[in-house]
């Protein structure tokens, strides 16, 4: 499985992919995001699902642009450009993946901003090769595990909450993931984007460098649950101990 998260806020962008690659009983590390940046044209491409249909529709993508030497003027441009390889690679495998009991799965988040883009984008990109624009409303996106960390983005996650806040909930909802499941796991990448600048700030980290972070938290939330006023909770276990105390 993996975890790849995406967020637009109005600052710009931040997205936290973990590394963990699983094969059967195979466990390897890799990376899930890319960057593509020159001049006035900076993206990341994260993904989730088949690591082989990934590498190739990414290889036709690169061969695509350097054939044809396109430069995408507006982020939507090389979504539809990676969905077209997308598409292909599924007329060329999907067949042979259905006959050995595997399904065509490829998710991928596209963010960045390009030279004709009026502001920063992140599109969220389905196997069949289609797309939606994340918007305000939502502002974030997750492929892979989405089930333990959304809960929390879903709480604290608005447009308008800063970029460093929502890194810090970004790495909230992989702790969260990673604690509940053994496919999803240290390193992490994250990739912070502040809008109009056409610059990709990438770093990687290990278990270590977040442990102190982990800990406090998970200390933190123990505490929080023994301060909780406990109102109408307080007044049915009540009713309960006398039950069971009679």
């Amino acid at each position: 499985m993996t975890f790849c998260l995406g967020m637009r806020v109005q600052q710009g962008l931040v997205a936290v992919a973990d590394t963990r690659i699983t094969s059967g009983s195979e466990v390897t590390t890799a990376k899930k995001i890319s960057i593509h940046q020159h001049g006035r044209h900076s993206m990341f491409l994260m993904t989730s699902g088949l690591r082989s249909v990934r590498d190739k529709a990414l290889t036709y993508l690169d061969e695509v642009i350097e054939e044809s030497g396109t430069r995408f003027d507006r982020l939507y441009k090389a979504a539809n450009a990676f969905a077209a390889q997308v598409r292909r690679v599924a007329a060329e495998d999907k067949q042979a993946l259905r006959e050995s009991g595997l399904n065509f799965n490829l998710h991928a988040l596209l963010g960045g901003q390009l030279e004709n883009d009026r502001e920063h984008k992140l599109y969220l990109l389905y196997p069949e090769g289609n797309w939606v624009e994340v918007g305000e409303g939502t502002p974030y996106s997750i492929i892979g595990e989405a089930s333990y960390g959304k809960p929390l983005v879903d709480r604290a996650l608005r447009f308008d909450t800063p970029q460093d806040q929502a890194l810090r909930i970004g790495y909230l909802a992989f702790d969260a993931t990673r604690t509940s499941a053994s496919d999803v796991d240290f390193p992490i990448d994250v990739i912070l984007y502040r809008r109009d600048t056409f610059d990709m700030f990438e770093y990687r980290f290990e278990r270590e460098d977040l442990l102190d972070v982990a800990n406090w938290w998970q200390n933190r939330m123990r505490t929080s649950i023994l301060e909780l006023e406990e109102g109408k909770l307080a007044t049915v276990f009540e009713q309960f101990r006398n039950t069971v105390e009679r």
